[in-house]
């Protein structure tokens, strides 16, 4: 395959686009992006054929922060002919054997979602004939490698594979969460989805699990919290503002009135800490980096509000300084990633762990 085809969220294309050249010149990888702004993806074509099927095996997805998902694809298809659209995406995808997968998808845009029905019509009669020519397997194997094809307008697609053990479990890299009546406000799914992310399914009974304490700050008034609350924790909620009743009834949130930047907690065995503060995202790093080094909690997550400009290189250089900071101060083990998540807007979500080998 010549191209990597990248998910993003339109208007992020360019940091997208940023990240997967860095990431495609460490290996010495030759290429370009192609891509436009609000389309919600970017291409990463390569200058030698074969160069996008070594990127989707080396760059780990879990590893970039702004692409949701990523195939390695063939050249576009255009104006595929109403009459037969799938013999051209037969012939495309000829060199793949025994896939365990299909998905056909669109951008995440309005106008790219008015493909939606159409792709669902298409899907059947697709799979069918992938089917009887040995591209696909009679039944779906998670082990085996997934087909995509990305209609990014009437008759134009891009067609390819990615890898089941380096590819989102959702179509377009879009997880699809429910808004609890119960929780005070929608940013509670950004924690759900991060919870979700960062934390295997088989570790949720270990990591996730009731009894736990937890510090969440700039809990107003409680998005966060409840996840907390839901999944049995008990919370010290931080923030001068307001919590929701209905958590404050529950007996498992005690409030702290107070400055989120100021708060010691007044138990140290706490396994969770997170926040979601609205401040620059270098001052909410360096929060982060005293409660670490302070030896605080055992994992966090939190938001970084992004800059309009340089998105990509700001973050990156905070991770980077995070990792250097906690080093310095004789933290050696520790688990550091970041993630723009489907739920998160102009902000991504950071998950750090402190000594993974170690228990608690």
């Amino acid at each position: 395959m010549i191209n990597l085809f990248l998910f993003c969220r339109a208007g992020y294309e360019k940091d997208c686009a940023a990240e997967i050249q860095h990431r495609a010149a460490e290996l010495d990888i030759g290429g370009f992006v192609k891509t436009n702004k609000n389309d919600a993806y970017v291409i990463f074509q390569c200058f030698q054929a074969g160069d996008a099927d070594i990127l989707v095996q080396k760059i780990k997805l879990d590893s970039l922060i702004f692409a949701r998902q990523m195939f390695a694809a063939a050249e576009l298809l255009k104006k595929l002919p109403e009459d037969d659209r799938i013999s051209p995406i037969l012939a495309a995808l000829s060199k793949i054997n025994y896939a365990g997968e299909l998905r056909v998808e669109t951008p995440d845009t309005n106008e790219a979602k008015e493909l939606s029905n159409f792709c669902r019509k298409f899907t059947v009669p697709l799979r069918q004939k992938l089917k009887k020519a040995g591209t696909l397997l009679e039944k779906e194997n998670p082990k085996r490698p997934i087909i995509h094809v990305c209609f990014v307008a009437p008759g134009t697609a891009y067609v390819g594979f990615s890898l089941s053990n380096n590819s989102s479990p959702y179509s377009c890299g879009i997880p699809r969460l429910k808004m609890s009546a119960d929780a005070p406000s929608r940013s509670t799914l950004k924690l759900d989805e991060a919870f979700i992310h960062f934390i295997p399914k088989d570790e949720h009974e270990t990591r996730l699990t009731s009894g736990m304490n937890s510090v969440d700050l700039g809990a107003c008034p409680g998005g966060w919290t409840y996840q907390l609350v839901r999944r049995g924790m008990f919370v010290a909620a931080v923030d001068n503002g307001a919590m929701d009743q209905w958590l404050m009834d529950t007996g498992q949130v005690k409030h702290y009135q107070a400055d989120g930047f100021r708060f010691e907690p007044p138990r140290k065995n706490i396994y969770w800490l997170v926040c979601d503060m609205i401040e620059k995202p270098s001052r909410v790093a360096e929060l982060i980096e005293a409660w670490a080094i302070n030896g605080w909690f055992k994992e966090a997550i939190f938001n970084l509000k992004l800059p309009m400009k340089s998105r990509y290189k700001d973050v990156s250089t905070i991770l980077e300084t995070m990792a250097e900071i906690l080093k310095e101060n004789e933290i050696k083990e520790f688990e550091l990633s970041c993630k723009h998540l489907y739920h998160d807007r102009d902000e991504v979500t950071v998950h750090l762990r402190l000594n993974p080998t170690q228990g608690w």
